[in-house]
């Protein structure tokens, strides 16, 4: 198992290219299930979490064709409706299969995935959205059983205790243009990569009304065709790189970062006095000095809310700037596992119900931590950089989920990181 050794105080400088994003890139592998014509992807980042999405679609008889690095092409010429647990149980996101396996197949057998250990994120909206476009739907020894023979369309109304859910609206999406009328979708999801998968699923033919807003309305196809697509830029690594700038008091420009996907996160930076330069739509550039920050406060939401999945790396900045600062997270409420270590790091960090309270302005000191999920890691990462001594991360393979190398652009960005062996440890390590 590999950890990751930083030695930190170092400023970071120079120019960083986002890669595709991963939260579009694997609803868009599902998708090319729903047609038996291929499809071509490209800005795929080289992901864990996409390694096993192609090996899902391997098993359900997908060809799946490396073009070139970061370009696929799938072909789903025949395709079987049954995924084993051993398949998913390493992946959450693979249950955005059910949705086009449904469309495609309309028998469908899949296993409850596994995934990132923050917290309850059920499926019930999933389900429920199923059961609304006449699906038979069955939960046995840990398998979902959907019959979708008699599918038709219909009002569907997406909403939870904690707002839209992405993953339920994309397998909604899916399931939906292959079903016959016309169905709504109410209170979809409307963050970027959710309408990308609309955008793809259009170029295949689908008919879909409302990109962007909470009303879709599809009316369904009887088939779609192939397509050739390249997914958006990863707006949660564009803004990791924005604050690894803003937290070692760097100078880094991020090349794929749009402003305009990155609304309410940059509005949070500009609060906290952190400044940001706009090279164009794409192009965005952080220019570090924490000597004229300023804590802040902040409630995650569903887009264009500030997102969930930065909510952690926010954080790491947030134990640095002198003051109070509040973070209320309203999607996960249980995402801090990261701070017990932040706190063997030196961070002044209180858990009250869903909101941590950063008394900020501490000097971090490097330690052997623990990472628990994949934005935990990036988070932890980022205090390595700005601790005194050394920090060892172990268990950075959750990094791998999200981050297409991660250690390796730090250090081309003057980061002094190392991936290693965890064996490699030294002993004194071993034991704490």
């Amino acid at each position: 198992m590999d950890v990751v050794r930083i030695t930190g105080n170092k400023p970071l400088s120079g120019t960083v290219n986002v890669s595709g994003a991963k939260n579009a890139v694997l609803p868009m592998l599902a998708a090319t299930l729903l047609t038996a014509e291929s499809c071509v992807l490209r800005n795929v980042p080289q992901l864990s979490d996409v390694h096993f999405m192609l090996e899902i679609l391997r098993h359900h008889g997908a060809q799946v064709e490396k073009l070139a690095p970061g370009t696929w092409r799938i072909t789903a010429a025949c395709v079987h409706g049954r995924t084993p647990y051993d398949l998913v149980r390493k992946m959450r996101a693979s249950i955005c299969l059910l949705g086009a396996l449904v469309g495609r197949l309309r028998m469908v057998e899949i296993a409850l995935p596994g995934g990132c250990v923050i917290g309850p994120r059920p499926i019930d909206l999933h389900l429920k959205g199923l059961t609304r476009l006449n699906c038979e739907v069955s939960h046995k020894n840990g398998y979902i059983s959907v019959d979708a023979t008699r599918a038709r369309g219909n009002y569907i109304f997406m909403g939870g205790r904690h707002g839209s859910t992405v993953t339920g609206t994309t397998n909604l999406l899916m399931a939906a243009v292959l079903t016959p009328g016309i169905t709504h979708i109410d209170c979809a999801a409307c963050e970027p990569e959710v309408v990308d998968l609309c955008r793809m699923l259009l170029a295949m033919g689908a008919k879909i009304e409302g990109l962007g807003s909470p009303a879709l309305i599809v009316t369904g196809v009887e088939r779609l065709h192939g397509c050739d697509h390249t997914p958006l830029a990863d707006r949660i690594e564009a803004g990791t790189y924005l604050l690894a700038g803003a937290i070692t008091q760097g100078d880094i420009t991020v090349q794929g970062a749009s402003a305009e996907h990155l609304g309410a996160f940059l509005d949070k930076l500009d609060e906290a006095g952190v400044a940001i330069e706009a090279l164009g739509t794409q192009t965005l550039r952080v220019h570090g000095g924490l000597s004229r920050c300023r804590p802040v406060d902040i409630i995650t939401h569903p887009h264009p809310g500030f997102a969930t999945d930065l909510q952690a790396q926010f954080s790491t900045l947030l134990t640095l700037i002198p003051g109070l600062s509040l973070i209320t997270e309203r999607i996960y409420p249980n995402r801090f596992m990261h701070v017990p270590e932040l706190q063997r790091m030196g961070a002044d960090i209180a858990i009250e119900g869903a909101t941590a309270i950063v008394k900020g302005g501490v000097k971090l000191c490097g330690a052997p931590i623990m990472a628990s999920d994949l934005r935990a890691s990036a988070a932890l990462i980022l205090a390595g950089l700005v601790a005194s001594g050394e920090t060892w991360v172990r268990r950075i393979y959750h990094l791998d989920r999200g981050y297409e190398c991660f250690d390796k652009r730090l250090a081309a960005l003057g980061a002094d990181i190392t991936r290693m062996d965890d064996r490699e440890i030294p002993g004194d390590l071993h034991e704490e």
